[in-house]
């Protein structure tokens, strides 16, 4: 299969250094009066200094709830978190919620999907961005106001001077971003986690918001979790991809790699649901069904019931039946993981 239609990708960021993250067996389950909701089911991956790591699937597929997770953001209860996420070595899980404010924003910082709801109205965007320095470095508010300015400077905010007063409903929807992403980097964050940051933005807006976002890494050497559908965005900017579906890590590799030539049929799905350029007058190729609900997730791949490629009873291999054996996440070509029991037949190994 061929990848998605997009200008040619910039150039991938250097090797990655010392591994800033560490994920492993994560678990997240919301427990409620009707049942429990499995929003993350066992999903582990590492993060190293300089790498730009993409997470990729539908909405629903636990990508946004593994990420407040690692934030430590979760209401515990109805959350509860269970596995391990380590930050420079470091447990956060068996941290204090003291010890777990202090590393947010120095240690790792999240810019939300949506920031017109995630900018409080009343305050203007300059007292918002200053309180970064006041809580964190006990700044006074006349040196955060000064700090605030030079990072909407950095953002390239115009006029930040004249706007550092000006309130959130005051700026276009690219400013208010731009506002997101200087609070976001305000204490030089050795990881910085990226949800969604281009939703509801047109095209030069996105772009220019990832350039942004490529040029702050370039300068500090940070880790950067991308949190997307947008398959054209992944192309453009990450290093290593992995698709998430119902909660799980389905796919995992190089983005060179995985555009390529998928290896999971969710995967698949997604390379094919986007228009090509070379295929004038043809129909989309949408993926069939809806994600499932994660209170029922199916019994053995998730994926089964949506999937052309399932084999059932007697067409299936003994121990690999798509509707009762759910299948690892495991190695299947060098620098390859999926979750599927006939990857090797999809990618001809």
């Amino acid at each position: 299969m061929t990848a998605p239609e997009t200008s040619p990708p910039a150039a991938r960021a250097a090797v990655p250094g010392a591994t800033l993250l560490e994920v492993d067996d994560l678990h997240v389950e919301f427990r409620q009066r009707s049942g429990v909701v499995h929003a993350v089911n066992g999903v582990s991956y590492t993060l190293g200094e300089g790498q730009t790591l993409a997470i990729l699937g539908e909405s629903g597929s636990g990508k946004s709830v593994s990420a407040q997770a690692i934030m430590g953001i979760l209401d515990t209860p109805p959350a509860v978190v269970t596995g391990g996420i380590r930050f420079e070595g470091r447990d956060m899980l068996a941290m204090s919620a003291e010890e777990q404010r202090k590393i947010r924003g120095p240690g790792i910082s999240m810019i939300f999907q949506d920031a017109l709801s995630s900018l409080n109205p009343v305050y203007s965007v300059g007292w918002q961005i200053g309180e970064m320095f006041r809580v964190h470095q006990g700044a006074s508010r006349k040196e955060a106001k000064r700090r605030a300015i030079e990072l909407m400077e950095r953002v390239r905010i115009p006029a930040a001077a004249k706007r550092v007063d000006d309130y959130p409903h005051q700026f276009s929807g690219g400013m208010r971003q731009r506002v997101m992403i200087a609070m976001a980097i305000a204490l030089d964050p050795r990881i910085l986690i990226a949800d969604e940051p281009t939703t509801a933005l047109d095209v030069t807006v996105q772009a220019q918001v990832m350039d942004l976002l490529k040029d702050l890494q370039r300068e500090t050497g940070m880790g950067l979790i991308l949190i997307t559908h947008d398959l054209g965005v992944v192309n453009e900017v990450a290093d290593d991809v992995a698709v998430m579906y119902a909660g799980r890590i389905v796919e995992r590799g190089t983005v060179d790699d995985v555009f390529t030539d998928a290896a999971h049929p969710y995967t698949e799905g997604l390379m094919n649901s986007v228009p090509q350029v070379e295929a004038k007058g043809g129909r989309l190729q949408p993926i069939v069904g809806q994600p499932p609900n994660l209170a029922a997730i199916p019994s053995g791949c998730a994926f089964h019931p949506r999937c052309a490629r399932r084999r059932l009873g007697a067409a299936a291999a003994p121990g690999r039946e798509c509707a009762t054996d759910e299948p690892p996440l495991r190695l299947v070509v060098p620098g390859r993981e999926a979750a599927c029991h006939y990857s090797e037949e999809v990618l001809g190994a």
